[in-house]
This record gives structure tokens, C-alpha cells and sequence, in this order.
């Protein structure tokens, strides 16, 4: 395409002064050489930075989404940090066992409650009512303290996942789970 044009002009220039052609010609490889040597990732001088404040929020809004749409793990707790909350629970926390209604049976942490991962980010997304109705339990607000557990700690960093891209904050996960806390809860004696 540029070719073309170089040669349109050219063919242009040349119709009108034979001298123009020999000055025109070396001018525009000139040009064309400068522009293919700048490098990629700089930006050019006549590009202009966001200037109202509804471009500079639309650039924060896609900045802080992108932030949300990264890998990320939540803070691990461990069994001696977990014990306490489990002993004494608070009306603003909660710890949520992710596992399925079928592997809840063979019993679960003290204070807890279960919300399975398959259809923990739907109901994230229910209204308060709605979620009591479903789960008989108050639905978590975005700011109480939630820790996730599952049988061995891969469910419970994926609902961590998960809470957090719907908006959670304040999100722990006992990674030694259900195996981890059986183990400890009921030491076998050393022979």
C-alpha cells in the first residue's frame, strides 16, 4: 500500500517538473525510514493522554478489572490459626465448606457451613432472601471474613477464586482442609 502511493506520487511529481522527482523521492524514503525504525512500544509524539475525568475513571475501571480477571491466591490459614475460629465463632465470619452434599455427610468442621463449588458463584449472585430460602443461612457480604475449606485444600483455592471475582475482600483458606483437620482433631496414638 505504501508502495503504491510512493509510486503515485512519483508519477505525479514527475508529470509536472523532472527536477521535483529527484528532490520528492529521496524526502519520502527519508520519512519512511524514520517511521519504520521507531520501535513499537513507545508511544508516538502526537498521541494524546486521557483528558477528562470520565476517560481517566473509564481507564481506572478497566485497570482495576483487569487487577480482578489476574491469578490470585487468597491468604492461607493454618490449623493453629483456624482452631480458635472454629471454637469460637463470630457473627461476621464465616467458614464455608465447598464440598459436595454427598461428601458433607461423613462430617464437618464445627461453626461451618456448607456452600458446594458448583454452585457457589450462582448463588453469590442471589438476592439475601433468596439465598437464606436456598442454603437456610444469611448470605456473606463482601467484607466479613470468609475462610474456605474442601476435603484437600484444591476446591477451597478455587472458591477463593471465585469469591473474589464476586466482589469478596476478605477471604482465607485453609488449605489443609477436611484431611488435615480429621488428622489433627483425631491424633493416632504412636506405637
Amino acid at each position: 500500500m505504501l508502495q503504491r502511493s510512493v509510486i503515485r506520487t512519483l508519477r505525479t511529481a514527475s508529470r509536472y517538473n523532472l527536477a521535483s522527482v529527484t528532490t520528492a523521492r529521496p524526502a519520502v524514503l527519508r520519512t519512511v525510514r524514520f517511521n519504520s525504525t521507531q520501535p513499537l512500544n513507545t508511544p508516538s509524539p502526537t498521541a494524546k493522554a486521557p483528558k477528562t475525568p470520565e476517560e481517566e475513571e473509564k481507564k481506572l475501571t478497566l485497570e482495576k478489572e483487569d487487577d480482578m480477571q489476574r491469578d490470585w491466591d487468597a491468604k492461607v490459614i493454618t490449623y493453629e490459626d483456624f482452631l480458635p475460629k472454629t471454637r469460637n465463632p463470630s457473627p461476621d465470619a464465616y467458614i464455608i465448606d465447598v464440598r459436595e452434599p454427598d461428601e458433607v455427610v461423613q462430617g464437618m468442621i464445627p461453626s461451618a457451613v456448607n456452600l458446594p463449588l458448583s454452585v457457589l458463584g450462582d448463588a453469590l449472585h442471589l438476592p439475601r432472601e433468596e439465598f437464606f430460602a436456598k442454603f437456610s443461612y444469611e448470605k456473606p457480604q463482601p467484607s466479613q471474613e470468609v475462610i474456605f475449606y474442601c476435603r484437600s485444600g484444591k476446591r477451597s483455592s478455587t472458591a477463593s477464586d471465585v469469591a473474589k471475582r464476586n466482589g469478596f475482600t476478605n477471604i482465607l483458606n485453609y488449605k489443609g482442609s477436611w484431611l488435615e483437620w480429621v488428622d489433627k482433631q483425631n491424633p493416632k496414638p504412636s506405637s
